[in-house]
């Protein structure tokens, strides 16, 4: 009887879990192939309308370690769910937004209620299993967000072909309560927590301060020099939480369990870089597509489906096999592949076939699931149970400051090659040489995360 409840309540996270992971990402990728429509109806140049995916993941960079940690010591179950509503809510607020600063501003709403759900989900999903069977509903899991993305763009093409751009925030609206009520209803009476202690306020405001003021410098840095200050400052708030941390009576982070653990550092590493070099290719194509070869929104979608599709497909394939080798060997192989297509886009110009451009993101998307359930499996693998919760958040930290760098890097490019003009057929050209430049960045980025990743050493010999 016990074990029957025990499977009814893991088969619940599974699920909960899997349609948040659904829900939260199709807005993710569904906001790039908005992002010309909302530049027109607002009349608002490309810098500005960049930092609609900007914002999102400043905010959920910045919190999501502190969620993970509140999570841990009060409650994932409660600080995912209510997470989700925040996000639902939000969601509703930017379908009504009347200008492009209000849009702006309730993305950063948006983006904390997303670092809430994914300052948790993976650690309410990894407690509710036992090790033996974490790298496959890891899998599944990583799984249902690349569905999510995958959806993201066609659907969000036709929505705002046939509706405009604003019944793409309605659909995420009305996605994200039904999945919330789901949660309150399967997972009603259980909770999961492990930690003991107190929550460490000034640590997490160092730490969010710090992330802030690092990506806005540098995404505001071709507009003004001031702007480097600003990300100089921020690194030194980040410098500042750690030597906090190894001080403080019940930090965030436990340094003996962090700082020391030599899979953890490394796994992390290799995730901040994997997505500050691969993040920004869905808004650099869904760009190409309708800027240079002229594809409405709702072709443009269905070719950006081909990458998170794949990544969907193979993801629990590559959970099944990290149960039993080692995830630096996958994780490192999927890394080469997602740098072998990097280097093949530097050579992108105007007249680029749609097959060639399909080939190369199966080969991404290939390299992409190969490279993160394995991960996820190390970091999960390399703590004890009671910090699942801020190895969690950590791991989704490394994700949105990776990708937050990788949208920074973006936009100081735009700002330096196409400027104050809209996202338009006339500023192909500059958007091209662009372009060319940020390819050839995330490439030699792409190779260091290899080499973060093979030094990360053994999991199955040591995991908890």
């Amino acid at each position: 009887m016990k074990e029957s409840s025990t499977t009814r309540q893991q088969a619940a996270v599974l699920w909960v879990t899997a349609l948040a992971s659904f829900a939260v990402p199709f807005m993710v990728s569904a906001i790039n192939i908005i992002l010309p429509s909302i530049s027109t109806d607002f009349a608002a140049p490309a810098v500005t309308v960049t930092w609609l995916v900007t914002a999102y993941l400043i905010c959920t960079s910045g919190l999501m370690l502190p969620w993970g940690r509140l999570g841990d010591l009060y409650g994932r179950k409660r600080i995912f769910l209510a997470g989700l509503a925040l996000f639902a809510l939000a969601s509703l607020l930017a379908a009504l937004a009347p200008a492009i600063e209000w849009l702006i501003a309730i993305r950063v709403l948006q983006g904390l209620g997303g670092g809430m759900v994914f300052g948790t989900n993976i650690a309410l999903l990894t407690g509710a299993f036992p090790p033996g069977r974490r790298g496959q509903v890891l899998g599944w899991n990583i799984s249902a967000t690349y569905l999510g993305l995958s959806l993201g763009p066609p659907l969000a093409g036709f929505l705002s072909s046939a509706l405009g751009w604003r019944s793409v925030f309605l659909f995420t609206a009305v996605t994200s309560l039904a999945v919330c009520g789901y949660g309150w209803a399967a997972l009603r009476g259980k909770e999961w927590k492990g930690a003991q202690g107190r929550f460490d306020l000034f640590g997490a405001i160092l730490f969010a301060c710090g992330i802030t003021l690092f990506i806005y410098g540098v995404s505001s840095a071709g507009s003004s020099a001031w702007n480097w200050v600003l990300a100089g400052v921020g690194i030194l708030g980040l410098v500042l939480f750690l030597r906090w941390e190894g001080r403080a009576a019940y930090p965030l982070i436990e340094a003996r369990v962090f700082f020391h653990n030599v899979t953890f550092l490394f796994s992390s590493l290799a995730a901040l870089i994997h997505y500050a070099a691969t993040y920004a290719l869905a808004v650099v194509l869904a760009l190409y597509l309708q800027i240079v070869q002229g594809f409405p929104p709702q072709l443009a979608g269905l070719v950006l489906l081909v990458q998170p599709l794949v990544q969907a497909l193979v993801s629990p394939l590559a959970g099944r096999i990290a149960d039993r080798v080692e995830p630096r060997l996958l994780a490192s192989l999927g890394m080469g592949g997602t740098s072998l297509g990097l280097f093949f886009f530097i050579f992108l110009g105007p007249s680029t076939s749609v097959g060639w451009i399909a080939a190369n993101l199966v080969l991404i998307g290939i390299g992409y699931a190969l490279f993160s359930s394995p991960n996820t499996y190390a970091v999960m693998s390399s703590v004890p149970v009671d910090h699942f919760g801020v190895a969690s958040a950590a791991l989704a930290v490394m994700r949105s400051l990776g990708q937050a760098i990788s949208m920074a890097t973006l936009a100081f490019l735009f700002t330096l090659f196409i400027g104050g003009q809209q996202f338009g057929p006339e500023a192909a050209p500059q958007f091209l040489a662009g372009i060319r430049v940020g390819f050839i960045f995330f490439f030699v980025l792409s190779l260091l995360g290899i080499v973060a990743s093979l030094a990360r050493g053994r999991v199955h010999s040591t995991k908890a």
